[in-house]
């Protein structure tokens, strides 16, 4: 019985991948849609790839395409020197069967948590701009979603693109502010936390050992993943930066927190940084310490049942 009904927002991405397959092997999660965004990737090279990522593992997820572009800032380049042309380093561009559901992502968003009000959790690990669209497009969703879950923002550490700013806030910053600002349950999980758990080519070898299939794809892309790692962060291996917001979510009692309100610098030289404010109304969750051993655990051991959950579906 799963404990959590989530849609995923995502644009993946190797770490995406990662934590779409980690969401498809965990029992406690329920996936009831993907929407995309532009980020990593072109949005319809996002979509591409999570309708893939579903029928690998013969799940029928529904798919809605969301923002190919910021609110309102020049879109920046993709980063395709971290994740490839196509989003999964050197795997060969993917060529899904299915289709992607008619709606925006925004309207998808909106429905989905109205037809099931309190129930469905937000778990965004990409640009912040379905989401703010969403806001804007039903302002009932903030009180319609049971909670949204982040992986984002760098309040206390340095950034990943700048020395400000975290990749998903900088893509989009005035986007990531209606977040914040909503009123709705909101936890960020940002680069505090994800910096420190770290998976190496040795860890998604032995994922393949008790799941070949889903394993040996992680490893592919894992190894183009890495290979920047090693060769710009100087770190034998990879941060486990959106499959951390799904741990979050499913075992939340190993990370801290602290309740905060955030601001988002929208220009200029710290543009995309998370600030703490003390006059917001608004308060985010925001990842503070994760025991990092217990949370790759939780990521290894529940990957190593990809294959037996897939074969599951059949």
């Amino acid at each position: 019985m799963s404990q959590h009904k989530i849609i995923l927002d995502t644009d993946p991405g190797i770490d995406d991948a990662m934590a779409i397959h980690h969401i498809y092997a965990d029992s406690r999660l329920e996936l009831l849609g993907m929407t995309t965004v532009f980020g990593n990737v072109p949005v319809t090279t996002a979509t591409r790839n999570a309708l893939h990522l579903a029928e690998m593992v013969g799940a029928d997820t529904p798919v809605a395409e969301g923002a190919p572009v910021p609110l309102v800032q020049t879109p920046n380049p993709h980063a395709d020197f971290v994740h490839g042309v196509e989003g999964f380093g050197d795997y060969p561009r993917t060529n899904p069967s299915r289709k992607k559901d008619p709606r925006s992502a925004a309207q998808f968003l909106c429905e989905m948590t109205a037809e099931q009000p309190g129930e469905i959790t937000i778990c965004a690990v990409g640009p912040l701009t379905n989401l703010a669209l969403a806001l804007e497009h039903d302002p009932a969703i903030a009180k319609n979603v049971k909670n949204v879950v982040i992986m984002g923002g760098a309040v206390d550490a340095p950034g990943n693109v700048t020395e400000f700013a975290e990749a998903n806030v900088w893509n989009d910053p005035h986007a990531a502010q209606k977040v914040f600002d909503a009123e709705w349950d909101v936890t960020l999980v940002g680069l505090d936390v994800t910096q420190q758990i770290v998976c190496t080519l040795d860890d998604f070898a032995k994922v393949s050992e008790s799941s070949p299939e889903i394993g040996e794809f992680l490893s592919q892309i894992s190894t183009y993943y890495i290979n920047f790692y090693v060769n710009n962060v100087g770190l034998q291996g990879c941060a486990l930066h959106d499959p951390a917001a799904i741990i979050a979510l499913t075992d939340p009692e190993l990370f801290n927190t602290k309740h905060v309100a955030l601001n988002t610098v929208p220009d200029g030289n710290e543009v995309g940084n998370t600030v703490e404010v003390n006059d917001g109304v608004r308060r985010v969750h925001v990842c503070t310490s994760a025991d990092s051993d217990a949370v790759r655990k939780v990521f290894l051991d529940t990957l190593a049942n990809a294959d037996a959950r897939k074969a599951a579906r059949q």
